[in-house]
């Protein structure tokens, strides 16, 4: 373990800890008292908060940012463009104890390209999020979530549609933030239009 490794192309603030071996991408900022744990992947101009925890044998895509206080636990993988907000929360297993070793039971969490969590937000082990879908704050998200779907709520119901710009969509289901119209397929789901 090393605090504060140089890496070239890499903000590391003199607080964090980096264990070796790890691979951290250009343009990507570490800030006070985090740790990034080994065997982990970090992409290219991300921004670790305060007090974040990644890995060990994490991978976070490029242009992620984990806002303060946030521990990502082996078995959940952030694509490129992923937003987690400060003390949101992701569980690695369905049914801890203390007395009992689960190490072997960890879930997959998979959090497609360019979902947002919002802070103090609960994502149970096991789930997909979406792309660009939406987490409100506060939130326990027990199931998978459709792409741009907005969730809210104990347990998260889908309470309505974002766009990829992060605008909250009408009925008219057309982003108030750049124009970019969307449509509901044969499923049910939404899908920007041609």
């Amino acid at each position: 373990m090393s605090r504060a490794p140089d890496i070239a192309g890499v903000s590391i603030h003199e607080s964090a800890y980096v264990d070796e071996p790890c691979a951290i991408g250009t343009g990507t900022k570490i800030w006070h008292f985090a740790h990034v744990l080994a065997d982990t992947t970090i992409g290219e101009n991300c921004v670790l908060g305060q007090n974040v925890v990644v890995g060990p044998g994490v991978t976070i895509g490029n242009q992620v940012k984990i806002q303060n206080n946030v521990s990502v636990y082996k078995g959940v993988t952030l694509e490129d463009g992923v937003f987690c907000g400060p003390s949101c929360v992701f569980t690695n297993v369905n049914n801890p104890r203390s007395e009992i070793e689960r190490k072997d039971e960890f879930r997959l969490t998979q959090v497609k390209r360019g979902a947002t969590i919002g802070a103090n937000a609960t994502i149970v082990c096991g789930s997909t999020l979406g792309a660009y879908c939406f987490i409100a704050a506060g939130a326990v998200v027990a199931s998978d979530v459709p792409d741009y779907a907005l969730m809210a709520g104990v347990p998260a119901k889908r309470i309505g549609w974002m766009s990829r710009a992060g605008g909250k969509l009408g009925d008219d289901l057309v982003c108030p933030l750049d124009g970019t119209r969307y449509q509901l397929n044969a499923d049910g789901f939404l899908e920007p239009q041609d």
